[in-house]
């Protein structure tokens, strides 16, 4: 199956089997490479992400495990994802994506490098940061809420409801040489935090009393609610 006829498919059946809401879409660019870095909370993460209305050329960074899910695999190969190795340094995925990043496409990666299974913010790793600065793409942060027990709401027959609301794109600077790790780590507690001020207050997790959310989230006028677009 071709690409483009499955997120036809895919697009028929998140209109519907669910209720979705897309916010911010105006922070997107319609082209030029970029990274959507997201929470992970469940597999319906990526499906999610897939059919957003702005950049149909979305693919992401995927676990290397779920090459042995036969649904999960045919679907990410369909869709042009990138298979990674989350237990070893995966320069072989990673320059796929940042050929693919600097070719003009949009990447989707989880900083957390793993789903949450308590559907909270987990402690976020160096690899989005990483991939930001080999290729100077900005990043979108997104947070997904909703799609943390999606499969259980289908099978019972509701329609689950999903929300991606995403934020202003910025730039991570050149980590300079002088004081590395406390920069790197200062960079992904930057695109953790962009991401929970997307996110009610229940899901920021590991961040919830970090002091860069804080002003962030005094910064934009107060935290997200589940009824704010």
């Amino acid at each position: 199956m071709k690409r483009e006829t499955l997120q036809r498919i895919m697009y028929y059946l998140f209109d519907h089997w669910f209720v979705t809401h897309f916010y911010g879409l105006e922070h997107i660019p319609k082209e030029g490479g970029i990274i959507i870095a997201t929470n992970h909370m469940s597999r319906m993460d990526i499906p999610f992400l897939f059919v957003n209305p702005v950049r149909k050329d979305i693919t992401a960074l995927v676990a290397d495990k779920y090459v042995n899910y036969p649904g999960i695999s045919w679907f990410a190969r369909t869709a042009g994802a990138i298979y990674i190795d989350r237990d070893r340094a995966d320069f072989a995925a990673f320059r796929v994506a940042q050929n693919l990043i600097k070719s003009g496409v949009a990447m989707g990666i989880a900083p957390e490098g793993t789903r949450s299974k308590t559907s909270q913010l987990l402690e976020g790793k160096a690899g989005t940061i990483l991939l930001a600065i080999r290729t100077g793409a900005p990043i979108i942060p997104v947070g997904l809420t909703g799609t943390e027990g999606s499969f259980k709401r289908l099978f019972t027959f509701h329609k689950p409801h999903l929300t991606a609301r995403f934020g202003e794109a910025f730039v991570i600077d050149e980590i300079p040489r002088e004081n590395r790790e406390e920069a790197m780590q200062k960079a992904v507690d930057e695109i953790m935090c962009r991401i929970a001020t997307l996110l009610p207050e229940r899901y920021w997790g590991f961040y919830k009393d970090h002091p860069r959310l804080q002003e962030l989230i005094t910064q934009q006028g107060g935290a997200v609610t589940d009824e704010s677009g």
